[in-house]
């Protein structure tokens, strides 16, 4: 008999409803938000009132989409953190209330875990254990990932993810939010002529903080000489960051590589879709003979593909949560919540 599951994805802007069949996704539906656009950045009561209006039709267009009933489900996956609050409780509550209607078993879902496990939502898929580079607006990380269930955060960010870095220096250059998408198409005409320093950060970890205070510097310095520097140079510009973005990311990775000795090197997240990172990754594993895994954009951003994947792999260990979860806005990749 089938395994059908219904996914839930609310853990910042953008909500997202999928359902899977036996761990195959047959839906994967998306709601943007705009609004945040007029802001430069994600406005978190604007988020989460955005949810509530958004949820209902997204579930119903993922479950049409599906082609099934949601008589037919054999369980509710959410995201209970990391994330925004608000926006987390939006979905918590709904699958709490979808799942005890139709009296079938919830599976909580860390975001940041199913970002990782994206990859097994269609082939290539990866071989445990692997590395995965994590990299989104609001975190940085490389994982070492020796099951679906054990999974070990090698470095992280002390500071500002490496989406940050991108939509801050958007910021000081005065594109729309967000800016990730828009450096890398700007920086596909340019060359990256300006350089930037690349941080001394002890182990695996990463700091993007310095390299923001760096280009802010580097804009005013070149600004009070020449008002229209940015409008005269702005492909330049973003091929210079987006490339020293790039090159703190594959430094450290090729360093997990060597330290683990894995070569199994995968990476995930909304910042997964930028093309340099992604030639880029493909190019240093062709030279350091690394089997490379890349996730196809659908599964890069937050959706709920991925957390229907997750949700697959924890139903089938029986791994179900009652009706008193509860949102965790900050929930470490393999920290037991039930233990604390």
């Amino acid at each position: 008999m089938s395994v059908y599951i219904l996914a839930i994805e609310s853990s910042c802007d953008d909500t997202s409803a999928a359902v899977l069949r036996d761990g195959e996704v047959l839906s994967n539906c998306v709601a943007n938000q705009d609004a945040h656009r007029l802001y430069g950045g994600v406005v978190p009561e604007v988020a989460s009132r955005a949810h509530q209006v958004n949820i209902i039709p997204v579930v119903d267009l993922a479950l049409k989409k599906a082609g099934i009933r949601k008589e037919e489900l054999s369980a509710v996956a959410f995201t209970r953190g990391p994330g925004l609050m608000g926006s987390l409780i939006v979905g918590v509550t709904f699958a709490k209330s979808f799942a005890l209607s139709l009296g079938i078993p919830m599976i909580e879902v860390n975001h940041m875990q199913a970002h990782v496990l994206a990859h097994f939502a269609e082939a290539p898929k990866p071989a445990f254990p692997f590395l995965c580079l994590t990299v989104s607006g609001g975190h940085t990380q490389i994982v070492l990932v020796r099951t679906a269930m054990d999974l070990e955060v090698l470095g992280s960010t002390i500071d500002d993810a490496a989406g940050e870095a991108f939509d801050k220096t958007g910021k000081l250059l005065g594109l729309d939010y967000p800016a990730g998408p828009l450096i890398d198409k700007y920086a596909k005409e340019g060359k990256a002529v300006f350089p930037f320093p690349e941080p001394k950060i002890a182990d695996l970890n990463f700091s993007f903080s310095g390299l923001k205070t760096s280009i802010l510097y580097f804009l005013k310095r070149e600004l009070k000489t020449n008002p229209n520097f940015i409008q005269e140079n702005l492909n330049d510009i973003c091929a210079s960051v987006q490339s020293r973005i790039v090159s703190i990311l594959l430094n450290k990775l090729k360093k997990a590589v060597e330290q683990t000795g894995v070569k199994e090197v995968a990476i995930a997240g909304g910042v997964s879709a930028n093309s340099a990172l992604r030639k880029g990754l493909q190019e240093l594993g062709e030279q350091q003979g690394w089997e490379v895994y890349i996730p196809a954009f659908q599964f890069c951003t937050d959706n709920a593909g991925m957390i229907g994947v997750t949700g697959h792999f924890k139903y089938l260990a029986k791994d179900f949560v009652g009706q008193e979860v509860a949102a965790v806005p900050r929930w470490k990749i393999g920290a037991d919540l039930n233990k604390s």
